[in-house]
């Protein structure tokens, strides 16, 4: 079985902006993550016995000698590269935001047949927080829902935060103490035509879900904690600034009261998203009155994939192929590494 692995911040999908930066400093962090990202997954294909694992590299990567990689032609588009890489390959495992359409994009250009990953039904619902919100809250599972500025009312919310609508990581995300600051920055995005939501903050521990669903429902496979941080005013900015530093995985036992309780949740949230395949995450704040609270769903691999299988002592590549039909087993050692 050949597999091609497509991270979209390694493999190209911003050589663009780099192009015009000094260095890569200006992404790091974004690229970092993609990077062990992607390199968690393709560590965990290279035990599978009877895959041969490759994977997109941007031109500003060097890559270990002896990895199977492939690299966008000159003048060839990003789509375009992932839909020929794709064809010479069985099957195509693909990481990127769901911004601007962009997962969906991806998606047609790999084709059913060779895609690893949720459906574009299942990518297309949980790429909006407004409408993954709604979704979830008909059927009665505890959300942030998406607010007009018409309904803040300080009097029974605290504070509130204005960010992307298909945002992921923190990025452009804003906390506000004052109601008025957050109806004018949900007011300035929407006239500049941007996709925004505004919600009300949700007090509490952060959390993630990783899932591994397939047709039958979903298994809870780990309870991660998030480190988030929420940071004073940029400069010439009402809103404070959301920050994401990473996640530490597996720190909440499954079978204690509160692991039970997060069990139940991912499966009741699995059922409301058809469609959903692979690894898949979930986004949650514990709310000391409430309870969890759903904040997003990921269609796809997070970072909290990082360090998974060797914590739970298991690939979990295994699993994700499983999810889609395909029979693998691990080899007793690893065949290398992806850097």
């Amino acid at each position: 079985m050949k597999l091609w692995v497509y991270e979209y911040l390694t493999g190209g999908g911003i050589d663009a902006q780099l192009a015009g930066s000094s260095s890569l400093a200006d992404l790091s962090a974004l690229v970092v993550e993609g990077r062990v990202m992607r390199d968690a997954i393709v560590g965990d294909l290279l035990q599978l016995d009877g895959v041969q694992a490759s994977f997109a590299s941007s031109r500003f990567e060097q890559v270990a000698p002896g990895l199977r990689h492939d690299r966008a032609k000159p003048g060839e588009t990003m789509l375009e590269f992932v839909s020929r890489a794709a064809r010479e390959h069985d099957y195509a495992w693909i990481v990127a935001p769901e911004c601007d359409g962009l997962m969906l994009d991806l998606a047609d250009a790999v084709g059913p047949s060779r895609w690893i990953g949720c459906t574009k039904e299942a990518i297309a619902l949980a790429s909006s927080k407004r409408t993954t919100a709604a979704r979830l809250a008909a059927r009665g599972i505890a959300v942030t829902p998406a607010l007009e500025p018409a309904q803040l009312d300080p009097a029974v919310q605290r504070r509130w935060v204005v960010k992307p609508d298909d945002g992921a990581g923190g990025l452009d995300t804003f906390v506000f103490d004052d109601a008025d600051a957050a109806r004018a920055e949900y007011a300035a995005r929407r006239a500049a035509a941007r996709e925004t939501v505004l919600q009300a903050w949700v007090d509490g521990e952060p959390l993630s879900l990783s899932l591994i669903c397939d047709s039958e429902g979903a298994t809870l496979v780990s309870i991660n904690r998030q480190r988030i941080d929420v940071d004073a005013p940029a400069a010439g900015h009402a809103g404070q600034v959301v920050s994401f530093d990473g996640v530490d995985v597996d720190r909440i036992a499954r079978d204690s009261a509160q692991g039970r309780t997060l069990d139940a949740l991912a499966r009741q949230v699995a059922a409301s998203l058809p469609g959903l395949r692979g690894f898949v995450g979930i986004d949650v704040v514990w709310n000391p009155e409430r309870g969890p609270v759903v904040i997003e769903v990921n269609p796809r691999a997070t970072v909290a994939y990082a360090g998974l299988s060797a914590r739970l002592g298991r690939n979990l590549a295994v699993d994700v192929l499983a999810a889609h039909g395909l029979q693998v087993h691990a080899g007793l050692s690893a065949c290398g590494t992806a850097s």
